[in-house]
């Protein structure tokens, strides 16, 4: 938004309105007032807002029916966006003189609608256009704008009630927020580490980061070592795990162009030197706001290069093994217009997307949106966040935690402690992304105890879509998103070994604790053996189902790589039945494994099918726990 000299404002204000006063007369105002009053034009003009007020203050005091200062004070705090005092000095005003002040009621409008009384909003700029009947057309281009948003908060209301929600960010305190403007806050995924930028001074940008204390309380925040410089850094992103950063810095001696794309790792002595994401990322024009998944997988960010569909798009690239990255591809008009898109945010669901526009339907200027990844891969319809998270000023960052309703962003609320604070606050509940809780755990080799570096892989049961898929490092270590509320597969591999399953189901219960899952994994020797927890028979039968294809499909694949390898798949039963009918089942168990393998190309020379009924239990047949542990099916090595 352009901004206005007060000086000319106030003095368009004085021509227009002593031309339509009737009971108000500008001439009538007393000396001393008027001295105030134009002493606090002076002090607008110079942006002294506050010791404008003041004298304006001062001004009302001596001549209590002086409509012009007022209608000042309210234009000052509209300008300051304390909508609630805008409002209520313009309404001294109007009844003072309604006639002599209905040019303001355009203004009146804009703040109820800061309010979120939209009705009052619509109603006042209606009256307003009936009255003065504008003719410029950028005025009237704007009130039609304004018109538009004001119909769309309406209507969104109407079709979204918000059943007895109650938006109260709080501020996250002294530890987190300075005197300085703190902004783009990001998360670990377990909520531990907050990082976050800080501007110092308003000459340079530098990032910040704390660590939540036993009793849940933030440290005090301290400077990043190993990425801060003289120079500017902003925008960062930190991921799930904690080890990456991704930021943005201008006019470095490595730069392609404006701003660039940076990335840093964590060490044991700090973050280590950037590195910049090169040309597959970075332009010669603006790219900034960068955004990982949380397997880290992926990087989006915002860039302004041509070819988009706005002035501004949203970018994603692939990060390979090695960290290099693909060429970025547009997000598309699923997310994309042609004004401004910014702001991308991937929740650790790894389907819900957020980002802020310019250009779709809403509350004016910038909102925050939400759209969901849908099975296909393509996103769907773009749903605005709605009133009080977007409001009639800009929206910015917003990142939500791993709960699926705590989220943060950065506002210069009155409590701020100067500038823009970071907050916290509870997301409706039509809006929230998936409770995402997390595996954690460390792969080492089951003889030497030693840990390996292996592919982590969490897929929906009833799709068989992936959902994350991370790399345990050098050592072992990993970090895996679970988002709640369906059945997942979980698989663990690495060349030379056995592949480890396992399954979490959750479509029925959201439990609140995470998994910490130390996997050993057995290397491929004769008599070698594992559990394949994620083959699956309807009751007393023996014919796969759907949902076994994402383990076969493992095998097919341990079977492909090994092409030496020989193994007996067996079938195993609980003792609940005849010990004949449990041996027949167990068979014919066994042999509809081996006939997919067969059908998937695997030699049958290499396949052996034996069922074993309830004769080898593993577990005690007293309680349906064991049964369940009973009821299996293996895997074992016997030749190469």
């Amino acid at each position: 938004m352009k901004r206005v000299s007060c000086k000319v404002l106030f003095a368009l204000m004085l021509v227009a309105f002593s031309a339509a006063a009737q009971r108000f007369n500008p001439n009538a105002v007393s000396k001393k007032a008027m001295q105030l009053y134009q002493q606090a034009l002076q002090q607008a003009e110079n942006e002294d807002y506050q010791k404008s007020l003041q004298l304006l203050k001062k001004a009302t005091e001596t001549d209590n029916r002086f409509a012009d200062a007022w209608l000042a004070m309210g234009t000052l705090y509209g300008k300051m966006k304390n909508y609630k005092l805008a409002a209520e000095h313009l309404e001294q005003a109007f009844r003072i003189d309604s006639q002599y002040c209905y040019p303001y009621y355009y203004n009146y409008a804009h703040y109820q609608a800061g309010l979120g009384a939209f009705d009052r909003a619509l109603q006042y700029l209606n009256r307003w256009r009936e009255i003065t009947k504008p003719k410029n057309p950028e005025k009237l281009k704007e009130a039609e704008a304004r018109r538009k948003s004001y119909e769309f908060a309406l209507h969104y209301a109407a079709a979204n009630p918000d059943k007895g929600y109650v938006f109260a960010p709080r501020n996250l305190g002294p530890k987190v927020n300075s005197s300085e403007s703190e902004y783009f806050p990001s998360l670990t995924l377990d909520g531990s580490q907050l990082v976050f930028t800080r501007n110092l001074g308003g000459k340079n940008e530098d990032f910040f980061g704390c660590v939540k204390s036993a009793n849940g309380e933030w440290n005090t925040a301290q400077p990043l070592q190993g990425v801060n410089t003289p120079l500017n850094e902003g925008a960062q992103f930190i991921s799930s795990d904690g080890l990456w950063l991704v930021f943005t810095a201008c006019y470095r001696k490595d730069g392609m162009g404006s701003c660039d794309i940076y990335i840093s790792y964590k060490t044991p002595g700090g973050w280590s030197a950037p590195v910049n994401l090169g040309r597959n990322v970075n332009t010669e024009f603006w790219e900034s706001q960068p955004c990982l998944s949380p397997d880290k997988k992926y990087l989006y960010f915002v860039s302004s290069r041509p070819g988009g569909m706005g002035g501004s798009d949203i970018y994603v690239s692939r990060i390979l093994p090695d960290g290099r990255c693909t060429p970025a591809e547009n997000l598309g008009p699923a997310i994309n217009t042609a004004g401004d898109e910014q702001c991308p945010f991937l929740h650790a669901d790894n389907q819900t997307f957020y980002f802020t526009s310019d250009a779709r339907p809403g509350y004016g200027d910038d909102d925050l949106y939400m759209v969901k990844k849908l099975p296909d891969g393509k996103w769907s319809e773009a749903l605005n966040l709605g009133y009080p998270i977007n409001t009639i000023d800009k929206e910015g960052t917003l990142f939500i935690a791993a709960d699926g309703k705590t989220a943060y962003y950065a506002s210069d609320r009155s409590d701020s402690y100067g500038g823009m604070d970071i907050y916290t606050f509870e997301l409706r509940q039509q809006i929230r992304p998936v409770k995402t809780l997390w595996i954690k755990g460390k792969v080492f080799d089951r003889k030497t105890k030693k840990g390996l570096s292996a592919s982590v892989q969490l897929t929906e049961l009833k799709t068989g879509l992936s959902v994350a898929e991370v790399n345990a490092d050098e050592q072992g270590h990993f970090l895996i998103t679970l988002p709640t509320g369906k059945d997942y597969v979980f698989n663990v591999s690495r060349k030379g070994y056995l592949f480890y399953s396992d399954q979490f189901l959750l479509a029925g219960k959201s439990p609140d604790s995470v998994y910490q899952k130390d996997i050993p994994l057995t290397p491929i020797e004769k008599d070698a053996a594992i559990v394949l927890k994620n083959i699956f028979f309807d009751f007393n039968k023996a014919e796969l189902r759907p949902e076994s294809e994402t383990e076969l499909n493992q095998l097919v694949t341990l079977l492909t790589e090994n092409p030496g390898l020989k193994v007996e798949i067996s079938g195993h039963t609980d003792n609940v039945g005849r010990p004949t009918d449990n041996m027949k089942l167990s068979q014919n168990r066994a042999r509809a494994v081996v006939n997919y393998l067969a059908a998937k190309g695997i030699s049958p020379d290499r396949l052996i099918a034996r069922g074993y009924g309830e004769t080898r239990p593993v577990a005690n047949n007293k309680t349906e726990a064991g049964r369940a542990q009973n009821r299996r099916t293996e895997l074992k090595i016997i030749g190469f």
